[in-house]
């Protein structure tokens, strides 16, 4: 069921990966096209960035779906098939301890609860707590820049759950995908 369900969450990932890596080209090419032509879109740069992060963000919470990550091997090529067992349980728990405290980090940094008892009101919401995540805006495109910053959210999440779905298979077997 867990796998099923981070399986599901990874494909959903990378769709939006590759869903962000078509518009990162396409506006690569609006900008080449309207700097050529002397009009340059400026929020073009920017929006290529953020959606660039998102496809990096959202891919790299589905790699670690599929054990894809980039790794060193060298130790555990050298080991027997047991110790290979122990050392990726230990890389699931580090993984699984790192997604947790992407969560916590995300907490604390967007303060959910306190930005409610303010009644959403961000000026309220900064005198209470001087964060000022709400308030940023972005350079060019004007946008509060939280909006963009919500893939840190999506990415604890998927890293949660994958690493979740690792950390309680019996057996490698459970997990190829």
């Amino acid at each position: 069921m867990l796998y099923r369900l981070s399986a599901a969450w990874a494909r959903v990932e990378l769709w939006c990966a590759g869903a962000l890596v078509v518009c990162v080209t396409v506006l690569i090419l609006l900008n080449v096209v309207t700097r050529t032509a002397g009009n340059a879109l400026f929020w073009v740069d920017e929006l290529a960035i953020y959606a660039m992060v998102w496809m990096t963000f959202l891919g790299a919470s589905a790699a670690l779906h599929h054990r894809s990550s980039v790794s060193i091997t060298i130790l555990v090529d050298l080991v027997p098939s047991h110790i290979k067992a122990i050392i990726r349980k230990a890389v699931d728990v580090v993984v699984f301890v790192f997604a947790i405290a992407m969560l916590w980090f995300c907490w604390r940094w967007f303060l959910p609860w306190d930005i409610a008892r303010a009644g959403f009101d961000t000026v309220a919401f900064q005198g209470n707590t001087f964060n000022f995540i709400y308030a940023e805006p972005t350079s060019t495109l004007g946008l509060p820049k939280f909006l963009f910053w919500l893939v840190m959210w999506l990415f604890a999440l998927g890293a949660t759950l994958h690493s979740t779905m690792h950390l309680l298979a019996r057996s490698t077997q459970d997990t190829k995908a």
